[in-house]
């Protein structure tokens, strides 16, 4: 601004009184409008002894009067622009456009035809399902002189597991299973009934886990079981047991660990619960007694810590192994269950399974014979099919 205002008055106020100064209208102003610049043929002029201060042009005067008033405004000098080129030179020859090459260069473009596409955005699916069926039987047929006795039978089992798990990816995580198992058998030397029930469970677990670290996790485990009919003796007409005869819930507050062994081929979960709630109902009251309650009554809390493990291994495609160990105990008494399941698949459909199934419980009437311990086996050969 001061080098414009200056330019007005040095120039056209001042071409009145000397007309000489229209002809500084033909001077380059650029450097008026570039960074200062030092041109030591300015103060040269003016240092001449013959110079007249008036015939200079109001361009140099200007200049002048930066260098003296803003030095701090210099950037460069002209000796320094002299290397780089002259400020305006331009090329000796101009350069002509062949508008045939350029068109075989650089065709014109094609826009693309734009069409509508319909997005649809699915929500993530956080659950995943797996279901898991067998119907076992077996035949055993013995004549009635047979050198060591015997009985000829008939026996049958289906299974049906059924899950369904929620896990978020975001530490979160809801397990679901549903267990149901029935089997009856037959056998000659019982008259009072047709069938028996060999095998009998309705069992629920579920597990609200919350990610402590990359295996484990803070979990609330909810195990629920009882079985579906009245199960009997040979030759006796006395229920044994019945459905919610007994009902065993039992709530627990522990950490879960997710088992990945020998490269995943033995996975599972291992669930340690410091503090268990369990609660037992027996809707027969003449059953109390050999479940544990005082006579006459039907329910039963207590709170004590519990433990459950639950692995499969897969040795290979046709052989694996199912267990499932349980354990809880008030410190005044303790129940253990250690289920096992042998499966030998043949193909996508038939199968044979060898289960065992040894129970500890020093709640219950104590057998002369084998005490608190109780035993439970088979091997069957049938239908199988999971998904």
């Amino acid at each position: 601004m001061e080098s414009l205002q200056s330019l007005y008055k040095q120039i056209y106020t001042d071409s009145v009184a000397s007309p000489s100064v229209k002809a500084s209208h033909r001077i380059n102003y650029a450097p008026l409008f570039l960074p200062l610049t030092y041109y030591r043929q300015v103060p040269d002029e003016y240092l001449q002894l013959d110079s007249d201060v008036e015939s200079h042009d109001g361009l140099s005067k200007i200049l002048l009067h930066a260098y003296l008033q803003r030095p701090d405004l210099v950037q460069s000098t002209g000796s320094e622009l002299d290397v780089i080129g002259a400020v305006g030179a331009t090329e000796n020859s101009k350069i002509q456009n062949h508008t045939s090459l350029v068109k075989k260069v650089a065709p014109v473009a094609v826009e693309p035809d734009v069409k509508m596409i319909d997005v649809k955005v699915f929500k993530p699916n956080f659950w995943s399902y797996h279901n898991d069926y067998f119907l076992q039987f077996l035949q055993n047929f013995v004549t009635s002189n047979w050198y060591k006795g015997g009985e000829s039978n008939y026996s049958m089992v289906a299974a049906v597991t059924l899950q369904a798990n929620y896990n978020n990816k975001q530490k979160v995580k809801w397990d679901n299973k549903l267990e149901m198992k029935l089997g009856f058998q037959t056998s000659r030397s019982d008259s009072l009934h047709n069938l028996k029930t060999s095998e009998d469970l309705l069992r629920y677990t579920g597990k609200l886990g919350l990610q402590a670290s990359k295996r484990w996790y803070y979990t609330l485990q909810l195990l629920a079981h009882t079985q579906f009919m009245r199960g009997f003796k040979n030759n006796d007409r006395k229920t044994y047991s019945d459905f919610l005869s007994p009902f065993n819930a039992n709530l627990s507050v522990g950490m879960d660990y997710n088992v990945e062994w020998f490269k995943k081929k033995l996975v599972g979960t291992i669930h340690l619960a410091p503090l268990a709630y369990n609660f037992k109902y027996v809707g027969r009251k003449d059953l109390a007694t050999r479940y544990g309650l005082d006579s006459g009554k039907r329910t039963l809390h207590d709170l004590g810590s519990e433990f459950t493990v639950d692995l499969v291994w897969k040795f290979n495609n046709m052989i694996n192994w199912k267990t499932r160990l349980f354990g809880y105990t008030t410190y005044r008494r303790a129940e253990l269950e250690w289920e096992n399941t042998l499966t030998f698949q043949f193909n996508k459909y038939i199968s044979s399974k060898i289960f065992l199934y040894p129970r500890f419980d020093d709640g219950s009437m104590r057998d002369d014979k084998y005490g608190y311990w109780q035993y439970k086996e088979y091997a069957s050969l049938g239908f199988s099919y999971s998904f």
